[in-house]
């Protein structure tokens, strides 16, 4: 001890690390009321002070390091803890109990080793300099935010978990981004080869090159982009930057260095007590290696923390006996999850599966050799289904009769597990190793908000993942206690999407500041309320989306009023009304498709789309359809797309109305609707249907007799049909009606939820649909109507909007100084028109006769 407690009644605590578990032991610690019996000093090898990593690909899209921050910034000061940021260790002195850094030498003793790990960059000639980057801290990030500047192109080389957020971080800086895996797959640690295959389709959708089974031999200057990856195999792929993620290796040079034992492939040795091979020293997180595993994620590490700080406050410290590396992730927008023995490794193991190849979706369920038990499971597109499954595995809920349907579409009945099924052992939150129990115990001892349980419970305040299923325990329990259950859109706004639909008509709001200031919290908003205010904002005032106010809450589609397509180029859709055109407006589409070389195809919806335009082509191309009277088509919001329609009685000798009329009145009154979701519409001259208007959110059928109206319909993923509403109306009838379902459904709707959906959620079901609606039982029909004309009256064509006015066509420019076109977009000759390069296709630089 070399007489160090002997000067002070508190022992010399050190942490070395401030990552996120250094700073949860910290949090421990003073949880435990354990700092009376240490002094304690915690170094930190980063100038920041411990963040979020789990959320690190938010630093680039507007989070700053304080925002990630962990703790309050006077946290360790004001509980007389020592920080030394910027300050790392770089020797144990284990025989004089001291830790050695560039200021000087401090004594211990007690040692907690939380050092992390760092990014594996392999052994690739070429890997060094201003090609070496990794995504791994703050700084890593600058420096790829750096390397990003003038460049086009950026390739990632790993495809786990950390290389598909690097991914996403070079498509948030603009760039055209490329995966370069080692393995057969993405994600091979998680996902089975169907999994694999189905996150490349999504990922590939994205406009996100993946190069999966190909080793980088070496890396060389470029021809065209300023480096050239070299494969085994000849091929070759160039770039600007490289970001090594290719996985982590633990962090354990201090450990190696004083002679404690370190596993074989790395990690500090470690029993069940998280204690090193010296008693003094204890190490956790990924710096760690117990019973030969390293665990990479947040939850295994945040429970060692736990064992170590109740060992080093007197308390029953329990073992660590490993760790459930159960994931829920969502890489570039794609829903991931995996659970368990996902690869059916176990002895009898036997799966049941499910594949949709048209929407890259896919589950595998995983069951024990009795058929008893899941034990397992893979989810890609949707993981809805993550936190029910994951329930069965944890704590052994008996399988339904048909146990495939616990991964078959939600609505083909499969069976729900309700918060009231869970027993009080559930873990609800993996990270802090939190049950529902002490979910149950908060609010019973007074917890009744949701950001007060997670702050006294510490539920959901890792990565975040258990969000849904907390939200889901916290409402069940609070109305089993009689108690009203709070139903916030979000942490900014109190309030459902609908009460603030009520308030933006009620005080005439008309911007997303205003809505902040006035009934919000916090300054900025966030991906949730930002959207769901600017629809709202729209469906009421229908103001151009491009006003400066507006931008910021549109996505990537409405910014610039396009549907992004997979190689980073845009698709032109102009209205063609109810389907129908005249030969000069015809012949003005295929002038400007030949001007511009854009892909045509004739969609299902009867109008036309101009696919492989690039950003700064937009402006150009709508000036010319424009001239011609299009106008804007809407095929990139929530909003009414179409209206399609059969010929009706002009030309069809079945047709009994002119449905091709009914058509264009009704694409011209509610074409500048903004929703919830996309509305679709159809008109069918008579009850052959060739309209297929009962399939569609608003649907209607000639008669003898006038309109039948059909509402709530749609195709898609989850196909319904619409259900007969009102009979034999006469125009004015009819159109008063739609006006009254679609304002109705504006009001009342949840965000991004479909008619469908909406009238399925609707208390009462399609009787008091047509009670509100058609009886007017809350008097709510004229003022329904008036604000549907309000609607009608301020409609502009978007596009017309945005030509008139300068400073808005300043944002189609692919890059900001420089008029020249996106050099990285390139296409090839098939069926007589361009078709993009796929964005996995490996190619050598090919000549001018194969890419135009």
């Amino acid at each position: 001890m070399n007489g160090f407690t002997s000067i002070a009644t508190r022992q010399q605590l050190i942490i070395v690390g401030n990552g996120m578990v250094g700073h949860h032991c910290v949090e421990q610690l003073i949880e435990r009321a354990a700092l009376g019996r240490f002094e304690v000093r915690v170094f930190g090898e980063e100038r920041q002070r411990a963040y979020d990593r789990v959320h690190l690909s938010e630093y680039f899209t507007g989070s700053d390091a304080e925002a990630l921050a962990l703790g309050e910034a006077d946290l360790y000061a004001g509980h007389g803890i020592h920080l030394h940021l910027g300050e790392p260790v770089l020797e144990i002195d284990r025989e004089r109990c001291e830790v050695v850094t560039a200021a000087g030498r401090y004594p211990y003793d007690q040692l907690v080793l939380a050092t992390g790990s760092y990014p594996f960059v392999p052994p690739i000639e070429g890997s060094h300099g201003a090609a070496r980057l990794v995504y791994r801290t703050l700084d890593d990030l600058d420096a790829i935010r750096a390397a990003a500047s003038g460049a086009r192109r950026g390739v990632v080389v790993g495809g786990g978990l950390l290389g598909l957020e690097a991914a996403n971080a070079l498509k948030s800086l603009g760039l055209q981004a490329h995966v370069v895996e080692f393995a057969p797959r993405l994600m091979p640690v998680q996902l089975d080869a169907e999994g694999g295959a189905a996150l490349r389709a999504q990922i590939e959708a994205l406009g996100v090159g993946v190069h999966l089974a190909r080793a980088t031999q070496s890396i060389v200057a470029g021809e065209t982009y300023r480096y050239r990856m070299n494969f085994d195999g000849g091929e070759f792929l160039e770039t600007d930057l490289i970001v090594f993620s290719a996985g982590i290796r633990p962090q354990d040079a201090l450990g190696r260095s004083s002679g404690l034992e370190v596993a074989p492939r790395g990690g500090v040795v470690i029993d069940s007590g998280c204690r090193s091979s010296d008693p003094r020293i204890f190490a956790i997180g990924e710096c760690a290696s117990w019973n030969g595993s390293v665990f990479g994620l947040v939850a295994p590490g945040y429970s060692m923390a736990r064992n170590v700080a109740a060992a080093l406050a007197g308390e029953d410290a329990g073992s660590f006996t490993g760790a459930d590396m159960s994931t829920k992730l969502k890489l570039l927008g794609v829903d991931v999850g995996s659970i368990g023995d996902a690869h059916g490794a176990t002895p009898g193991a036997r799966s049941y599966r499910f594949i949709d190849e048209a929407a890259s979706a896919y589950r595998r369920l995983v069951v024990d050799a009795s058929g008893k038990r899941v034990i397992g499971a893979v989810l890609v597109g949707d993981n809805s289904y993550y936190d029910t499954l994951l329930q069965y595995v944890q704590n052994g809920i008996a399988l339904p009769a048909d146990p495939a349907a616990l991964i078959l579409p939600q609505s083909a009945g499969a069976p729900a597990l309700g918060a009231d099924a869970l027993p009080a052992s559930a873990t609800i939150c993996s990270c802090h190793n939190v049950s529902k129990g002490a979910i149950c115990a908060a609010i019973d001892s007074g917890c009744g908000e949701l950001a007060q349980l997670k702050q006294q419970t510490k539920a959901c305040t890792g990565c975040g993942g258990c969000a849904a299923l907390l939200k889901q325990v916290f409402e069940h329990e609070l109305i089993a206690r009689g108690v009203s259950v709070d139903k916030s859109l979000c942490e900014h706004f109190a309030y459902t999407r609908q009460e603030l639909y009520a308030l933006v008509r009620v005080e005439g709001i008309v911007s997303f500041d205003e809505m902040l200031a006035r009934h919000g919290r916090g300054h900025v908003g966030c991906d949730i309320c930002k959207p769901t205010v600017g629809s709202i904002l729209a469906s009421c005032w229908n103001q151009p989306i491009m006003e400066p106010s507006l931008v910021p809450l549109q996505d990537t589609n409405d910014t610039f009023m396009a549907n992004m397509q997979k190689n980073g180029t845009y698709s032109v859709v102009p209205r063609i009304p109810g389907g129908e055109i005249t030969p000069e407006k015809l012949i003005v589409i295929g002038e400007v498709a030949k001007k511009y070389d854009l892909y045509t195809k004739i969609t299902g919806g009867q109008r036309i789309d101009l696919f492989g335009a690039q950003l700064h082509e937009l402006p150009q191309i709508w000036a010319e359809l424009i001239a011609a009277g299009f106008e804007t088509g809407h095929a990139y919001g929530k909003s009414t797309r179409t209206v399609k329609s059969c010929v009706g009685s002009t030309w069809c000798r079945y047709g009994v109305q002119d449905s091709v009329g009914m058509a264009l009145t009704l694409e011209d009154r509610y074409k500048g609707l903004r929703s919830p979701h996309k509305l679709k519409f159809a008109v069918s001259g008579c009850t052959r249907e060739c309209a297929e208007a009962q399939s569609k959110d608003i649907g209607v059928i000639a008669t003898e007799k006038g309109w039948n109206l059909y509402i709530c319909g749609n195709g898609g993923m989850r196909p319904r049909h619409a259900e007969l509403f009102a009979t034999d109306l006469d125009d004015a009838g009819l159109i008063r009606i739609i006006d009254r379902v679609l304002m109705f459904y504006i009001r009342t709707a949840d965000k991004l939820q479909r008619t469908s959906v909406w009238r399925e959620s609707l208390e009462g079901g399609l009787d008091y649909l047509k009670q509100v609606i058609l009886d007017d039982s809350l008097g709510l029909g004229a003022e329904l109507e008036a604000q549907m004309q309000l609607v009608v009256d301020r409609y502009e064509c978007e596009w017309a909007n945005a030509l008139k006015d300068p400073d808005k066509l300043k944002r189609f420019r692919t890059f900001v100084n420089d008029q020249r076109p996106d050099p990285g977009v390139h296409f090839v000759r098939e069926r007589g028109q361009r078709r993009p390069i796929a964005a996995g296709e490996l190619h050598l630089i090919p000549t001018t006769e194969e890419v135009l």
